[in-house]
């Protein structure tokens, strides 16, 4: 079991270490120098020439990028070329803003999705299954940005039960902070509690036609204690795409905070790419990749506890 969890941890190292090299070589690979984009049009060559070597740009790529990953490693991601300021305090200013309503959303749509999927497994063939698949189709087929542009109108504008858009934070009060997450989390948890429907409802249906639940009937199981035990072994595909449901929201948030006007890390992602930030840019894609590799790692490790046929395996 060790043995493979290490073998898992360094592998999702490893792609960490790709991704950033990747990442690292195209933020450089367009035309131009930060140097110029710092000091100005107007600059000469040998000011753009003191400002590469004074930050490092006129080393090797394989130095810079193993500088920088270093750096990475112990948490500092640099100062950025255009603003001054750390990047790592920018990324932690951001992402807790950001995290707040992907996190939200992801209950939403584990609850939801999973609550649904299983009663729509139970049910086949009934009119929840029919509305269920129903729902799920629409679910699958309506744009997040879209989505988060109807509750504006409605359940802001016209009912005013909640605001348009902003931030309010967890310190200025927790109730203020739901109302100011709830649609946006709802409007990216939408399309997720459609997959997740659709997978669970697959699974546990698979489940409940596998031998040992007819066996479980035979023996006089209990039927709730039956459909908990399909439920465990329908689940590890279910968590495989919770996990990555999990990363692709930090993706669609970034869209859904520049509806709702939340300062999270779309706004700073967005000033980074404008401005030709790279240190800022790079940061924020590498923390976007290493939220993916973690949650895919949780799954693993998740699956693992769940799956006995998985820790035998081991």
């Amino acid at each position: 079991m060790f043995r493979l969890l290490a073998g898992r941890f360094f592998a999702s190292l490893g792609t960490l270490f790709f991704v950033g090299l990747v990442l690292f070589a195209l933020t450089r690979a367009g035309p131009g120098s930060p140097a110029r984009i710092v000091l100005g049009a107007d600059a000469t060559s040998q000011q753009i020439t003191q400002f590469e070597h004074a930050n490092g740009l006129d080393r090797p790529f394989l130095e810079q990028y193993a500088a920088w990953l270093f750096d990475v490693l112990r948490g500092d991601f640099g100062k950025s070329f255009v603003t001054g300021r750390d990047v790592a305090g920018e990324i932690a200013g951001a992402l807790p803003v950001t995290l707040s309503v992907v996190l939200l959303a992801f209950v939403i749509a584990i609850v939801v999705g999973i609550g649904i999927g299983s009663l729509a497994a139970l049910r086949p063939g009934g009119p929840f299954a029919s509305v269920t698949r129903l729902g799920v189709v629409l679910g699958l087929s309506i744009p997040a940005f879209w989505l988060g542009i109807v509750l504006i109108r409605f359940i802001a504008v016209e009912l005013r039960w909640l605001p348009p858009g902003g931030y309010v934070p967890p310190s200025s009060g927790l109730i203020a902070h739901l109302q100011t997450i709830a649609m946006p989390a709802v409007s990216l948890a939408v399309y997720y509690i459609a997959v997740l429907a659709r997978m669970t409802q697959a699974s546990l249906q698979d489940a409940l036609r596998g031998d040992y639940v007819r066996t479980a009937r035979a023996m006089g199981l209990s039927s709730p204690r039956i459909v908990f035990y399909a439920l465990l072994n329908a689940l590890p595909p279910v968590i495989n795409l919770a996990a990555l449901s999990f990363g692709y929201m930090f993706g669609w948030a970034l869209i859904i905070e520049q509806v709702f006007n939340i300062p999270g890390l779309s706004r700073a992602l967005l000033n980074a790419i404008s401005q030709r930030d790279f240190l800022l840019l790079q940061g924020i894609v590498f923390l976007f990749t290493a939220i993916f590799v973690l949650a895919n790692l949780g799954a693993d490790l998740v699956n693992r506890v769940l799956d006995p046929r998985q820790r035998s395996s081991a």
